[in-house]
C-alpha cells in the first residue's frame, strides 16, 4: 500500500508537471520522410537542422519507416542537412520558421558518395500541412514597417481574420494602460490566450494581455483559432503566440525616437481664442518616444543576450473642452448678463431678487471662495474653455539570454519591466477644481520567465517553461486644499 500510495503521488506530480508544460511553447518543429530516388524509406539517416544566425544544431535520426521530427525548434532561419553511408548529403538552405509552425519537408537522397553534396534551396513559404487550426504570422518586418498608433503591438492582432478591439471591454481601473481587450472569432476578449516565448502571459485580474515588448525587441506573433492542438487548449477564443528577439553570432541593434508636435498639429475646433488676437489657441502636446535594442554573441555560438529598451514622454495641455462658470460679474450680484438674450436665455430671478440682482452680502463666502478654484470664463456669459493637462512618462526594459549547454540541451531566460506613471490632473492645475474628476496612475508590470529544452533521445524531448508575473496597479485621486483654511468655513461647537 504504501508503494502504491508513492507511486500515485508520482503519477499526479507528473500529471500537474505536464498539464503545466501544456502551453504553446513559441518554437516550431520540422518532420518529414527520407527516401531514395525510387521511393523506397530509408532508415537510420541522421538528419540535422542548423539555426544559420547561431550555429545552434539539432540531429536526429530516421527511423524504420524513415520518418523523421525535429520538435522544439526555436524560431529562424535554418539549414536542413540529411547523410546516410552510400548517399550524397542532402542540404536545404532557405528555411525559415514561424512560431508554432510544423513544416514537412521530405528528403530524397540520391546513391553515391557520402561527401558529394545535393543543394536545395527553398526560399519559398512552405506549406503548413499538420495543423487545421486557422492562424496569421505577424513577422518582424511587418511589425516594424507597419503605422502603429502609439507603438502598441496589439493593434497588429486585429489585423487577422475575425480580430477586433472592444475599448469598453478594457475599461478596468485595474489593468495597465492602452491594455487591447480583443475579440477572435467571434470570442470573449478574456477567452483569448497570450504567450510570451512560451510562457504565460495574461492578467490574472481581467485575463487580457499583459503589456508585450514593444516593436523592436519584438521577434514575431501568431494569431490562431479554429481547432487548435492540445497545447494551445488553454482557452476557447483563441491564441496569440509571441517571441522576444534573440541574440546571434553578429552584433546587432538599433536607436530611435519618434516625435508628435503640436506645431505639426491642425487647430482643433472648440480650441480656446485669445482675446488679444482673436486666433485660436493650439493645444500644447509634446510626445517624445525613444530607446534602441542590442543583441549578440557573449560565447560564440553558445550563449547569447539580447536587452532593449523604450521610454515615452508625453506632455500636453489641452484646452478643448467647453464649460461654464459662474462670471466676475455674478460673484459681485450681477446676474444681468448670463440671464439675457445675448447669452442664449431669457430669465428673471424669483422675489425678493429685483432686476436679475442678488445682494453681494447674500451671497455664501464659502461658494465664493470655492468659485476661486475655478478657471476663469473667456466671456461675459460664463464659457470657459479648459483642458486636462497630462504628464505621463512609461518606461519598458526586456532583457533575454539562451544558453545552449551541449547539442541537446538549451536554457533560456528573460526578464520584461513596464512601468507607467501619472500624477493626478489637478497636481498640475491646481487652480483649476474640474480637473479632479482625472485620476492619475502608477503601474508596475513584471514577468519573468525561464525555459529549459532537453533532448533525452531522438524520440523524446522535455520542454518546460517557468513564468511568473505580476501587476501593481495604483489609481491616484487628487490631494485637495484644507477646506477650513481655504474656504473659510466656521465650526459652531457645543459643549
Amino acid at each position: 500500500m504504501k508503494r502504491l500510495a508513492t507511486l500515485f503521488t508520482f503519477a499526479l506530480l507528473i500529471s500537474f508537471l505536464s498539464s503545466a508544460d501544456a502551453w504553446a511553447q513559441a518554437t516550431a518543429q520540422i518532420s518529414g520522410t527520407v527516401k531514395d530516388p525510387s521511393g523506397a524509406v530509408l532508415p537510420g539517416a541522421e538528419v540535422t537542422a542548423t539555426q544559420t544566425e547561431t550555429g545552434i544544431a539539432r540531429m536526429t535520426v530516421s527511423n524504420e519507416t524513415g520518418a523523421y521530427v525535429l520538435p522544439n525548434l526555436p524560431i529562424g532561419p535554418y539549414k536542413l542537412e540529411a547523410s546516410l553511408p552510400g548517399f550524397r548529403t542532402f542540404v536545404q538552405t532557405g528555411i525559415v520558421l514561424e512560431v508554432n509552425s510544423s513544416p514537412v519537408i521530405n528528403v530524397t537522397l540520391d546513391v553515391g558518395q557520402r561527401t558529394e553534396q545535393v543543394e536545395v534551396q527553398a526560399n519559398a513559404a512552405l506549406v503548413e500541412t499538420r495543423t487545421v487550426g486557422v492562424g496569421q504570422t505577424m513577422e518582424f518586418r511587418r511589425i516594424l514597417e507597419l503605422p502603429l498608433n502609439g507603438r502598441m503591438v496589439t493593434e497588429l492582432i486585429t489585423l487577422g481574420g475575425g480580430a477586433v478591439d472592444i475599448p469598453a471591454y478594457a475599461s478596468s481601473p485595474r489593468s495597465m494602460q492602452g491594455q487591447a481587450a480583443i475579440s477572435v472569432a467571434g470570442g470573449l476578449p478574456s477567452g483569448v490566450a497570450y504567450s510570451l516565448d512560451g510562457a504565460m502571459h495574461n492578467n490574472p485580474y481581467d485575463n487580457l494581455s499583459l503589456p508585450l515588448p514593444f516593436p523592436d525587441a519584438l521577434q514575431e506573433f501568431k494569431v490562431e483559432t479554429g481547432a487548435l492542438s492540445a497545447s494551445q487548449g488553454q482557452h476557447s477564443g483563441a491564441q496569440v503566440s509571441s517571441v522576444t528577439k534573440s541574440g546571434t553570432n553578429e552584433f546587432h541593434g538599433d536607436l530611435f525616437e519618434f516625435v508628435r508636435n503640436d506645431l505639426l498639429n491642425a487647430t482643433e475646433y472648440f480650441a480656446r481664442v485669445d482675446p488679444r488676437t482673436g486666433n485660436k489657441v493650439h493645444s500644447t502636446l509634446k510626445r517624445n518616444q525613444f530607446g534602441g535594442t542590442l543583441g549578440g554573441p557573449i560565447v560564440h555560438s553558445k550563449l547569447f543576450f539580447f536587452g532593449g529598451y523604450q521610454g515615452t514622454t508625453e506632455r500636453s495641455d489641452p484646452a478643448n473642452v467647453q464649460r461654464w462658470v459662474p462670471t466676475p460679474a455674478m460673484l459681485q450680484g450681477d446676474f444681468t448678463t448670463v440671464t439675457s438674450p445675448a447669452c442664449g436665455r431669457s430669465i428673471t430671478l424669483a422675489s425678493p431678487f429685483v432686476g436679475n440682482r442678488v445682494d453681494p452680502s447674500a451671497l455664501s463666502p464659502i461658494a465664493v471662495n470655492l468659485a476661486k478654484k475655478l478657471p476663469q470664463p473667456t466671456d461675459p456669459c460664463g464659457l470657459a474653455i479648459i483642458g486636462v493637462p497630462a504628464k505621463v512618462n512609461t518606461h519598458q526594459f526586456v532583457g533575454k539570454s539562451d544558453w545552449q549547454l551541449s547539442p541537446a540541451h538549451s536554457v533560456m531566460g528573460r526578464v520584461l519591466f513596464t512601468k507607467e506613471s501619472q500624477p493626478v490632473p489637478y497636481a498640475l492645475a491646481p487652480d483649476n477644481l474640474l480637473t479632479t474628476f482625472d485620476r492619475g496612475r502608477s503601474n508596475l508590470a513584471q514577468s519573468y520567465a525561464i525555459g529549459d529544452t532537453w533532448l533525452v533521445s531522438p524520440k523524446t524531448v522535455l520542454s518546460t517553461r517557468l513564468v511568473a508575473n505580476y501587476t501593481d496597479i495604483k489609481r491616484l485621486g487628487a490631494a485637495f486644499f484644507n477646506f477650513s483654511a481655504t474656504l473659510a468655513i466656521s465650526r459652531n461647537i457645543c459643549s
